[in-house]
């Protein structure tokens, strides 16, 4: 234990059960809250259905409030360590199609809602019944543990890289590039500060996401790209559309089904994140802490479909803003939790985190799938790496990349169950990452 807490001691400033004054947690919760692409799920979803304007407006708000929600049920009373949930992007096929497939309109909402309401509970019983600690205790040794981590960054520097700076909304490709640049820069920057100052640059190294992100946001409203019409229109306080009053819940067999093989999925990505924040923060899962984990991210999702918005899960961004700022606190990502529901009831603060141009968020976000993909690096160079050992990090990276890059006209050609297992490259490549483990043969 001795070596451990000195380990964490020279990585971490704060650990997660430190205290940290009520200013300090307040704004590096906000840290986190800017750091995460949060209303981009919701807004992909309402244009892929059609919604109208208020309805995309209220499918935000309650997206935002079952962040906050699952971030606190998860840092405070069930997992209890220093994890934000937030929208996955691994339903948002399965949800397309079970509201086309099932009428579009109400219904089809209602029962996007329903098969995310069951796949919840069985996720919940998973956790309760301890057999999702077993299949990871079986399945998910160090080598494999580290391949994961290593692909979860690998996956999201694409996507950030592409969506967020290449083909950012709002600035020709050069504005992106420039802010994408400049927001990377100063967040390096800050942290090469705090290196170097020691504990007097402290502020430089713990606030850096959130300069970077405010830099860059100025640099936009200079350049012209930064819009704030929306803001200005929104209201300071608005009411989401209430639970069984506004929607109901419809259970179709066909839709649960669909559901219930992308929570599969779900918990392959989400452990990824769990064994990401573990390595950061230098302290090893507990059997008792991955059950209380399973349990929570349960009931995240049924909160999130009570109040009318997609599955969430543990956004692994945020462990490399944890690297970055060395800030493990637990007490901020309950800080980061409180955000997120003070935005979903404020239209202005909601739109105000959506007006940050997508560059500015892109130049942060890349430096942070980085650092994700060394701490999976980390724990490999641990581990003796044999013949089997290289298929068993080499493939499943292959295939990460395969998929991120993978044309979407082909995917769509695909069968509808390997559309859902495709289009997310993280479950994938833990998936075949686990197989290979188990299937190819040790050297002697």
């Amino acid at each position: 234990m001795q070596a451990n807490d000195k380990s964490n001691s020279q990585r971490l400033t704060v650990l997660p059960d430190e205290k940290v004054s009520f200013g300090q947690t307040a704004l590096l919760g906000l840290q986190h809250v800017m750091a995460m692409d949060v209303y981009v799920v919701p807004f992909l979803i309402a244009m892929l259905i059609g919604l109208q304007s208020e309805q995309s407006t209220a499918l935000i708000q309650a997206t935002f409030i079952a962040a906050g929600v699952a971030t606190i049920i998860q840092t405070y009373f069930c997992m209890k360590l220093p994890i934000a949930q937030g929208p996955s992007y691994v339903p948002i096929g399965a949800i397309v199609g079970i509201y086309a497939a099932s009428g579009g309109g109400d219904l089809g909402w209602s029962t996007v809602l329903g098969a995310s309401l069951v796949g919840a509970i069985l996720v919940i019983l998973l956790g309760f019944t301890g057999l999702f600690n077993k299949i990871v205790k079986v399945f998910i040794p160090p080598i494999v543990g580290g391949t994961i981590i290593f692909v979860v960054g690998l996956a999201l520097m694409p996507v950030g890289l592409s969506s967020n700076i290449y083909n950012g909304a709002g600035a020709t490709i050069n504005q992106n590039i420039y802010l994408a640049l400049i927001t990377a820069t100063v967040l390096i920057i800050c942290v090469m500060l705090g290196s170097f100052f020691g504990r007097k640059g402290r502020v430089f190294r713990i606030g850096s996401v959130l300069i970077a992100l405010i830099v860059g946001s100025f640099v936009a409203k200079f350049m012209g790209v930064l819009d704030l019409s929306a803001v200005s229109q929104a209201t300071w306080f608005s009411m989401p559309q209430i639970p069984f009053a506004d929607f109901g819940f419809t259970f179709n067999i066909s839709a649960i089904i669909t559901m219930v093989i992308i929570y599969i999925v779900l918990m392959a990505e989400t452990t990824g994140t769990w064994f990401a924040v573990s390595n950061v923060i230098d302290q090893p899962l507990t059997d008792k802490q991955i059950n209380r984990g399973v349990i929570g991210e349960g009931i995240g999702c049924l909160t999130a479909s009570l109040i009318g918005s997609t599955p969430v899960t543990g956004y692994s961004t945020n462990a490399g803003v944890i690297s970055i700022t060395g800030i493990a606190s637990r007490r901020v990502f309950i800080a980061a939790g409180i955000w997120f529901v003070l935005f979903g009831f404020s239209g202005k603060l909601a739109a105000l985190i959506s007006a940050i141009p997508s560059a500015v968020i892109g130049g942060v976000f890349v430096i942070v799938c980085g650092i994700i993909a060394i701490s999976g690096l980390q724990v490999i160079k641990n581990e003796r790496i044999g013949e089997k050992e290289m298929y068993v990090i080499a493939v499943p990276m292959i295939l990460t990349l395969a998929l991120t890059l993978l044309p979407k006209d082909f995917l769509y050609t695909l069968p509808t169950t390997v559309q859902y297992l495709f289009g997310s490259p993280i479950a994938t490549a833990a998936i075949v990452a686990i197989l290979l483990n188990k299937i190819l043969p040790s050297a002697r």
